[in-house]
Formats: C-alpha cells, sequence, structure tokens
C-alpha cells in the first residue's frame, strides 16, 4: 500500500467534496470519523494572530486554482499544490479571526458568534504546525489533505451559525453594519473553503481510486472543483427541476422555463457557484410568478457568451468596458472594511487593497444569463434592501423557528427556500432571512462577474448574472495557458 493510500477513511469521508453532486448528496456523518482523527496541533497566541493579519493578501483568480496541471498530477506537482495552499490559508484565518474580535464585545460574546471565532481558532492551530516548514514528501502531503479535511468539515455550518448568532443580537448591531460584516467575511470565506477544497479534489483525483471520482463520466473535463467544460444550460435545467419540483408541492403549480440563445455553450468555472446562484435566482423568480398569478407565463433564460476581453494594455482599468472590472482584495473579502468601521482603524491591516488584477491578463471566455419572469417586479420599498444580508418579510418568530429547524410548510417562503442548500453548507436553514440574493452576488463576484437586477413593479423582473472563466486551458492552448499561469504567479 502506498503512503497516499494509507488514510483510508479520511479519504472516503472527503470523496464528496471531488464528486459529482450526486455523490455530495451522501455526505451525511461521513467526516465524524475523521473529526476523532487526532490532528497536530500548536496553540495560537495573539502574535500569531497578529503577526498572519499583517501579511499581505492577493485576490486568488481561477488560474490559480489551475495551474498545478491536469489531474492525475506528478508528485512534484501534487506537492506544489499542497505548498500553494499552505502559503495562503494561515493568513486569511487570522484575517478572519481578527475581524471576528472587532466586533461588538456583546455580538462576539454570543455564543454561536462565539463558536465561529473558536472554530477559526481551531484550523488555526492544526495549519501553524506546517507553517514554518515545506511539505516535501508524499507522507506530509497526505498528512496535509486531513488538515485540509478537517478544516473544510469544521467551518461547513459556518453561515447558518453566524445566521443565528446575529439574529439573537440584533439589538445590539445596526442591521448595515451586520450586512457589512457579513459582505466581508463570507466572502473571504469563499476563498479559504475553495483552496482548501481544491487541493483535497487535485489529491484524491491523483491517486489509483481516482475512478471512483468518474462516475457517471461526469468528471472527464474536471480540474479539481473546476469543470473545464462547464455547460450552464445544463445547471440551469437542474435547478429548474429542482425548484419546479418543490413549487409545485407546495402551490400546486409550476411555471414553465425555457433556455434560449446558446445553450450548447461551455466555458470553464466552478460548477457548485453556479448551481447555487442559479437556484437562488431560480426560486426568486417561481415565487414570484406564482404568487402573482402569472404561472402560465413561463419564465425565460437566456444564455449569451460574454465577448473576449481585448489583452490588457496601459489604462485598461479605466475601460468603460464594464467586463474589465478588476477583482480586488474588498471584492473578496480581504480588506477588513467590516474590521475598520467598528474599530476606527483606516486599512491597517489592508495594505494591499491596491493589488488588483483582472481575472486572467490573457482574453477570458464568459457568460450571461438572464432569467426574466413576469412575477410582478420589486416593489420600490424592497427594491433598496435586497442586497441586505439581513433584510426578511420574516417576523421574528418565524426566523427564530427557520433556524432552530422547527420550520414547516406553514409560511409560503419555507417550500422554495427549503432547497436553497445545494452547496452542503447549512444554507438551507436560512430560509426567508434575505441571506440568498447577497451570497449568490457574493459567489458570482468573487472571480469578477456579477448580478444585476431591473424591476418593472407591476410587471416582472430581468436578473443579469455574468461571469467570467478561467480561460483557454485545453492541450492546443497549452503555451498560452503556461505564460498566463507564470505571469499570474508573479503577482501571488
Amino acid at each position: 500500500m502506498s503512503q497516499l493510500q494509507r488514510p483510508l477513511i479520511i479519504q472516503s469521508n472527503i470523496i464528496r467534496l471531488c464528486c459529482p453532486r450526486t455523490t455530495r448528496r451522501t455526505s451525511g456523518g461521513l467526516f465524524a470519523k475523521s473529526r476523532n482523527h487526532r490532528l497536530h496541533t500548536k496553540t495560537v497566541t495573539d502574535h500569531d494572530i497578529s503577526r498572519l493579519a499583517s501579511l499581505p493578501l492577493h485576490p486568488l483568480t481561477l488560474a490559480d486554482l489551475v495551474k498545478h496541471g491536469k489531474p492525475p498530477l506528478t508528485t512534484r506537482q501534487l506537492l506544489t499544490s499542497a505548498n500553494f495552499t499552505l502559503s495562503i490559508l494561515p493568513a486569511r484565518l487570522a484575517h478572519r479571526i481578527q475581524s471576528l474580535r472587532n466586533l461588538p464585545f456583546i455580538v462576539v460574546s454570543n455564543p454561536h458568534v462565539s463558536k465561529i471565532h473558536s472554530n477559526y481558532i481551531h484550523s488555526l492551530s492544526t495549519l501553524l504546525p506546517w507553517a514554518e516548514r515545506e511539505i516535501k514528501t508524499l507522507e506530509d502531503e497526505v498528512k496535509f489533505t486531513e488538515v485540509m479535511a478537517d478544516l473544510v468539515q469544521t467551518h461547513s455550518n459556518t453561515i447558518s451559525i453566524l445566521a443565528r448568532g446575529f439574529l439573537e443580537a440584533r439589538k445590539y448591531i445596526q442591521p448595515k453594519d451586520v450586512t457589512r460584516f457579513l459582505d466581508e467575511h463570507l466572502r473571504a470565506r469563499i476563498g479559504t473553503r475553495l483552496i482548501a477544497e481544491q487541493h483535497l479534489s487535485l489529491h484524491f483525483s491523483s491517486q489509483p481510486h481516482n475512478e471512483v471520482m468518474h462516475e457517471a463520466g461526469d468528471t472527464p473535463g474536471y480540474i479539481g472543483v473546476i469543470d473545464t467544460k462547464l455547460k450552464p444550460a445544463t445547471i440551469v435545467e437542474h435547478c429548474a427541476n429542482t425548484v419546479g419540483e418543490i413549487c409545485e408541492l407546495k402551490y400546486g403549480v409550476r411555471p414553465t422555463v425555457n433556455i434560449n440563445g446558446e445553450p450548447d455553450y461551455t466555458f470553464a468555472h466552478i460548477p457548485v457557484h453556479l448551481e447555487y446562484i442559479i437556484t437562488e435566482l431560480l426560486k426568486n423568480a417561481f415565487r414570484a410568478t406564482v404568487e402573482s398569478g402569472m404561472e402560465r407565463e413561463p419564465i425565460e433564460v437566456t444564455i449569451a457568451p460574454l465577448p473576449e476581453l481585448i489583452p490588457e494594455s496601459t489604462g485598461s482599468s479605466d475601460s468603460a468596458d464594464p467586463n474589465s472590472k478588476r477583482i480586488e482584495n474588498a471584492d473578496q473579502g480581504n480588506a477588513d472594511v467590516a474590521s475598520h468601521a467598528f474599530t476606527g482603524l483606516h486599512g491597517s491591516t489592508s495594505s494591499t487593497a491596491d493589488a488588483n488584477i483582472l481575472p486572467l491578463k490573457h482574453s477570458t471566455p464568459g457568460v450571461t444569463i438572464r432569467i426574466r419572469d413576469r412575477g410582478g417586479g420589486i416593489s420600490p420599498d424592497n427594491l433598496g434592501h435586497i442586497w441586505d444580508y439581513s433584510f426578511t418579510t420574516f417576523n421574528d418568530d418565524q426566523a427564530s423557528s427557520t433556524l432552530s429547524g422547527s420550520n414547516s410548510s406553514q409560511s409560503g417562503m419555507d417550500a422554495l427556500n427549503a432547497i436553497s442548500g445545494t452547496g452542503g453548507d447549512g444554507i438551507h436553514s436560512l430560509a426567508g432571512l434575505g441571506y440568498g440574493l447577497p451570497l449568490g452576488r457574493a459567489y458570482a463576484e468573487y472571480f469578477g462577474g456579477g448580478i444585476a437586477v431591473q424591476s418593472l413593479w407591476g410587471w416582472g423582473t430581468d436578473v443579469y448574472l455574468s461571469l467570467r472563466g478561467v480561460g483557454r486551458i485545453d492541450g492546443e492552448d497549452s503555451e498560452e495557458t503556461s505564460q498566463t499561469q507564470t505571469a499570474e504567479k508573479r503577482r501571488i
């Protein structure tokens, strides 16, 4: 048995991260055994946190995640992936700990917010033994992979726990401050989780048992968690079927969904992210359409490839092209803006906030997906609050029962909101709490995309989702890819 085959329990527990959605659904308590596996830890001191939090953070790109090559990776590539992951995570965890500590004390004292703080301390304690060394052997890589598995599981319910904490502490913090903190914290969390999951996926897809990852022929184009041949139309169809079934169960009817534009278009992106975003957008469209009595009007989904960007040139940052928006630290939750708002600091931990890059230096394909419904639109009173994490039409009792898991189908919102946990992240317990749309926008914007909403009050709503991909990564473009990866590596 090779060194990479030894921790079989850990391997089976992480497979759900690397497989298609059918496997992810069966995770259940698989991670419980790995959590019982004692990891080597080091006590986290205030000095460790301040030192790591002072390190500059640069935006993460999709190119960073694919630069180690297509699976199966060689030993050298696998070790490079592990060391890249190790070089990024400790500082990011320290930033989150510092940000939590800068919340008002009475908020941090809430047991749920305090639990999240403890989780970050635990994860940093498992990384510190590795922080001052380089991973040079396969045995070390296996042990490090166990640490990544523990990190992913430890933070699997962060969003729902934070939601409960802020709900209970809502008397002591302004809604705008909740939105600002969560927008920053959850964006940063996207990157932290993605970096860990990418290495886990690359690890297992490079092992002798990798045929498990390729069941149903669903992963030949995958590089870790990235599908290089992602077909948005397929994601839309899957999400529409899921939302439609729940809608019909609740209301007895379901609108039809018409997909037009270029449904055969493919690009490289993260399917789990797109699945969550599309589910949230369709959920809103279905509910509005049915509750306005317009269920006979189809919901139209148009898939339109974005034009390729002109190669970056001097002054391009001032371009009028909205698709050329640079990815900044603030976009990915790396600037600790919320912390400064509470403490009165002015950028002390975001010295590289001006370090920004395009999704790729070379032309990058992408897509715009328009979802159009005849659900009556969004009222002017509500339109200004749709991006607030704390915005909800639930009353306190309904919101509390939602988080406690005791909600039923009594509310018209419950059924459709109950399906928003496609990311396996406890998000399904956020029904009606106003987290779906702003969190979806965070996923979209993380790699330079975005969500725009146009509402005709009394008629309907158009939602425009734009996403940028990884770029050309096929074999015939290997030279360009190599140049791109070299350029991106310099920026990291």
